[in-house]
């Protein structure tokens, strides 16, 4: 991992420099751009941390980024900024909240993790963890995609997923894998008032096998269309959310 990284796209950068957890070396923005909104912001933001703030032309901003969607702005920051297992717990009792947590299970295609990550940001996710070897790490594409989401998230690099899992059922949490299986129960007739983890597989060929075996039961959505399956952004975003709103009508039930 790189000790720099250049973040590009309007909300990567905003969201980076709202969460304040990098150092931030140099605001690099297109010459003649309009700064209204989002950008003026930015530069906003900037300018209270006293970051450098470059205006060139847009054709060298092409060049650094090879041509990404960068919308006019790049930010030259620190590598991104990895938490820890206990840290995740801790936030969620922080919060006062049973733990919630994401598991990614070598996932690849970094728009499929960039949402499943800005989903997770918004219902509140304690904590994110993804495997380290066979799968897309948190690189500004991911950033991008998601939004600058991952600003605001714990995400936890693992080396292996099925030690992990065991981890967290010695430390209380139970995990669940999201896969269409016959032994699957529904997702919408399991109880979600208690410690979780949610596994979420690969595109196309869902969990491993020894991810499946780990978990402590699997839930599937339901289908009645032609086409096979949901994409794991898809499939995973209905279950956190699912998951969410069981937990809030539970607390208002017990209020």
């Amino acid at each position: 991992m790189s000790e720099q990284e250049l973040l590009y796209g309007r909300n990567a950068v905003r969201e980076a420099l709202r969460a304040q957890r990098r150092t931030c070396h140099t605001l690099t923005l297109s010459a003649g751009a309009q700064e209204i909104g989002a950008l003026a912001e930015i530069v906003q933001l900037a300018e209270q941390r006293n970051i450098p703030i470059e205006r060139i032309d847009r054709r060298v901003l092409d060049k650094q980024v090879r041509d990404a969607n960068h919308q006019g702005v790049i930010l030259t920051a620190s590598s991104y900024p990895y938490a820890e297992l206990d840290e995740c717990l801790a936030l969620a009792t922080e919060r006062g909240e049973l733990p919630l947590l994401l598991l990614l299970d070598h996932l690849q295609d970094p728009q499929n993790i960039g949402t499943l990550l800005r989903t997770a940001e918004v219902i509140g996710v304690h904590g994110v963890f993804t495997p380290t070897r066979r799968a897309a790490e948190i690189t500004p594409a991911v950033i991008n995609a998601s939004s600058g989401a991952t600003e605001h998230l714990l995400i936890v690099p693992i080396t292996n997923l099925a030690q992990t899992i065991v981890t967290l059922q010695q430390r209380g949490v139970w995990v669940i894998g999201l896969e269409d299986d016959p032994t699957a129960k529904p997702y919408d007739a399991v109880e979600y008032d208690l410690p979780l983890g949610l596994v979420i597989g690969a595109e196309g060929t869902g969990l491993a096998r020894l991810t499946r075996e780990r978990c402590d039961f699997l839930v599937q959505l339901p289908m009645r269309g032609q086409i096979a399956s949901l994409n794991a952004a898809v499939a995973g975003s209905i279950a956190l959310y699912h998951i969410w709103r069981e937990r809030i009508l539970l607390a208002t039930v017990q209020e």
